[in-house]
């Protein structure tokens, strides 16, 4: 197995996208601070890079709702346990940390959750944007609150009718 992670930058309307990997599986895709792209598209780009990147282009185009690559979620067996959990909210949806808390099991570990969500490092297909507070107003976001609501409102304009 080749452990050599990858790097690929993808310019969306929110910023540079750094997606990272190895030729296996991606493990994390996370929003740069700076808005050149350093590394494109190659003819050795591994494939599941390439794929994350073409899947990525056709979310910000509105015509991919789901995502279906290999990645590796990196943390502890109670964060494992949440972001698989935010993969079940569905494209155009919010949910709340509470939610998620009682999806898993354990409705008192509404910060835990919380915590869990903000060390997501795979951005958009782990859709931690998707969390909102309980009473509906924009909380916390690792790429920054205008990306959230970007983001949301995105989803909203493309859901299926």
């Amino acid at each position: 197995m080749n452990n050599k992670l990858y790097k690929l930058d993808y310019s969306s309307p929110l910023g540079v996208i750094e997606i990272a990997g190895t030729a296996e599986a991606v493990y994390s895709i996370l929003f740069k601070d700076e808005n050149s792209i350093e590394r494109k598209l190659r003819d050795d780009t591994p494939e599941v890079l390439k794929n994350c990147y073409t899947q990525l282009d056709e979310y910000f185009k509105g015509t991919r709702q789901d995502f279906n690559l290999p990645y590796i979620l990196e943390g502890t067996d109670f964060q494992k346990t949440v972001w698989n959990a935010l993969t079940q909210i569905p494209f155009a949806k919010t949910g709340s940390y509470k939610d998620i808390a009682v999806s898993i099991g354990n409705e008192k570990a509404v910060r835990a959750v919380g915590s869990a969500n903000g060390k997501n490092k795979l951005s958009i297909i782990v859709p931690c944007h998707r969390i909102v507070g309980s009473n509906g107003t924009l909380t916390g976001y690792a790429g920054g609150l205008w990306r959230k609501e970007w983001l949301l409102e995105h989803e909203k304009a493309f859901a299926k009718k």
